[in-house]
Formats: C-alpha cells, structure tokens, sequence
C-alpha cells in the first residue's frame, strides 16, 4: 500500500488528533510558551510519544479482541470487589476528565465569541452549553463538526506557518526539547497540563472502540498504527507551532496572557490587523466543536465500562451527556480566569491520567484476550515508563496543591 492509499485510510486517529487540538491545548501551549520561552517543549514532545503509544494499545486491543477498553476491563477481573474497584475508578477518572475538559472546550468557545462581541464568557459559556445539547439531543451535529474542525485547521496552518516565517533560534529549540528542565513557579503545573491536553484518557476508551468501525481482522494492525502515527505526530507538530509562535513573539515583552486578543499576537507576523478575528473564530470553532464531542466521547467510554448499551437514545448515556455538559456549563459561567480555569482543566486530566493508563497496560498483557499481539517486553518497558512518568508527576502536583 502506498501513501496515497495510506492517507485515504485515516480515521480513528485523526479523531484522537482533532481531540487534542481543542482550546485547552492553544490555551496552555500559547501561556508555556510566553511564561517560559523555548524552555518546555520537552513536555510537549514527550506527550506526543505517550499518546502514540497508548493509543497504539488502544487500537491493537480493539482490532484484536474486537472489545472496548472498558469491556476489555470489565471482563480483566474475576473478583467482584476487584472488577467494581476498577471500573468506578476507570470511570471515575473518564468522567472526571471529560467534564474537566468540557469547562476548557466551552469556556474556549465563549472567549473566541467574547473577542469578536465583547459581551463576556460568563454569557456565551452558558449558550454554547445549551446549543451543544441541543445538536447532541437530535444527533445532528456531524456537518456542524466538520465545519468547526475546518476553522480549527485554518488557525493551526496560521500558527504552523507563523512559526516557520520567524524563523526562531533553532539552538534554542533543539535545547528545549532534547534538555528538560523545569522552571520555577507554575512550570510544573504547565507540564502536567501539557500532557494532560494531549493524553486525553477517554480517547483510550474511544479510540479502541472506533477502530473496530473502520478496520476488522489483524491484518489491518499496520493500517490502524499508520494512521495512528501519522495523525498523532501532525497534531503534535501543531502544538509545538504554537508553544514556538508564542515563544518567539511574546516570551520576554512582559505581556500577561489574558484573553483570546492577547493569545492573537502570536498571529500578527503574518495576519496582521486579521491575527485578532482569525484566532478567535478558530478559537470558537475548536471550542464549540470539541463542547459537542466530549460528553459524547466521556459517555461512549462511560457506557462501555459498566456495561449498557452504547446508544444516544439510551437514558442511561443521555444522563452521563448531560451530566459532563452541564458541569462544563456550571464552570463557565463561575466568572473565574478563563485561561487559569483551562490551564487547570488540563491538570487534572494531567493527574488523572495514570489511572487509564495504568489498566490499558495491564490488559495489553493479557495473552489469553490478545495471543500472540500482546506487549512485548519492549513495549511494557516503554509503557511502564510512561505511565511511571505520569504518576510521578501527578504526585508532585498533588503534593505542590496540598503543601502549598
């Protein structure tokens, strides 16, 4: 197969792809690069390999077994009180994280919005809510999405191009990311919510779920970790864009990242007068597009790890939708920082995290659901290192927030 033929065949992982590029990962990789230069692109580089390689066992998983993430668990453990342990904290972690993520996503949107109209978040925050769950109800948002994920794309060219049109200290990016160190004050707190932006938890549950739509029979493994690779690396190059952007432009000026128009400067070297308008409408559109995705996602993960139907129409899943819809709406409308309360959305899932990755790995090394396509020694080794990464770094934040 050629890469023409390749390319056709992308799906799932695009998917994941387009999760992560949603406000929360403008918002945070625009503060680390202003706040902190070229310092923290290390983070970002090690949470595009993470999320390769969990979503990898997350597709193999699903084309192997032709099970979810949360059926694959719910079925990993004999002992009842074992099984319920597991899947309220599987649970817990998904529904934690998709409503931490659907306050960024909606308050994203009302920022982009409150840029253009200057009526403020606390007002757009509640109707994008509203309009979300309204298009979820009836199941029409398919076209609404494609529209809003073209948005998205427009702005992440801006940022991809900008970077390269500054041409930035290439000494000081390759120190950036191969010399990890990590600044003072909120530099932790930045890498954890790097990494919690881009290893979104339910999108294991997801992603293991999708690719049996797309792809059935092991033959197609190499198919699924092409387009798993390919998908995860271009959004990955898009968020090191905009930490490089902002880096390069506002690091060093004094310049506080408030809003969306202060966020919008990064743009200036190549839209000029239009940076402001063309930011925040791509601001909006990956807001509002993942503020209709994500409950989606959180209740698809939800359904399959206790057991029910998997449908839109089920009052069960509606019920966790509107759950994680209105915590997000409720947390928009709160009228707190919107970039401290997107940078904090992400560190918890940043904190999160360890607990999906944590039963991903275990069940990738059940011979007895994968034969001969569970992990090799190679593969735990470097997921053990990434999941031992992750939880180290969520107890420091959990020791920085309760020691100080």
């Amino acid at each position: 197969m050629n890469l023409i033929e390749r390319l056709k065949q992308i799906g799932p992982g695009a998917m994941v792809a387009a999760a992560f590029i949603g406000p929360g990962t403008v918002t945070t990789a625009t503060v680390t690069g202003a706040d902190h230069g070229f310092v923290l692109l290390w983070a970002v580089a090690f949470s595009i390999l993470s999320v390769i390689v969990l979503q990898e066992f997350s597709a193999r998983l699903g084309i192997v077994s032709g099970e979810g993430l949360g059926e694959a668990l719910r079925k990993e453990f004999s002992n009842p009180i074992i099984k319920f342990i597991a899947v309220f904290l599987v649970v817990g972690a998904i529904g934690v994280g998709a409503a931490a993520f659907e306050t960024g996503n909606i308050l994203g949107g009302a920022m982009g919005l409150a840029t253009i109209t200057g009526v403020s978040e606390q007002i757009w925050g509640p109707v994008i809510g509203l309009i979300a769950l309204a298009i979820l109800w009836t199941g029409k948002y398919e076209l609404v999405e494609k529209v809003l994920i073209g948005l998205v794309a427009l702005m992440s060219v801006s940022f991809v191009a900008t970077a390269l049109i500054l041409r930035p200290d290439m000494g000081e990016i390759m120190a950036g990311l191969f010399a990890p160190s990590l600044p003072e004050g909120e530099g932790l707190t930045l890498v954890i919510a790097l990494i919690g932006t881009t290893v979104v938890p339910y999108n294991l549950f997801l992603h293991a779920s999708s690719v049996q739509d797309k792809w059935q029979g092991t033959e197609n493994l190499n198919a699924a970790r092409f387009d798993t690779i390919f998908s995860i690396i271009v959004g990955g190059i898009i968020t090191l864009a905009i930490v490089i952007t902002s880096a390069a432009v506002i690091h060093g000026t004094g310049m506080e990242v408030a809003d969306a128009g202060d966020m919008a400067v990064q743009l200036e070297p190549t839209l000029g007068r239009w940076a402001k308008w063309f930011f925040a409408i791509g601001l909006f559109g990956a807001g509002f597009s993942s503020a209709a995705t994500a409950p989606l996602a959180g209740a698809y993960a939800t359904a399959g790890a206790l057991g029910w139907k998997r449908d839109l129409k089920s009052t069960k899943f509606r019920a966790v939708l509107l759950i994680i819809l209105l915590i997000g709406v409720i947390g928009s409308a709160m009228g707190a920082d919107p970039v401290q309360l997107i940078i904090f959305a992400q560190a918890v899932n940043g904190i999160l995290l360890p607990i999906s990755a944590v039963f991903l790995l275990y069940v990738m090394n059940n011979t007895e659901k994968l034969g001969e396509y569970t992990n090799g020694t190679f593969a735990n080794i470097i997921g053990g290192i990434i999941v031992a990464i992750t939880i180290i770094i969520g107890i420091m934040e959990l020791m920085a927030v309760f020691g100080g």
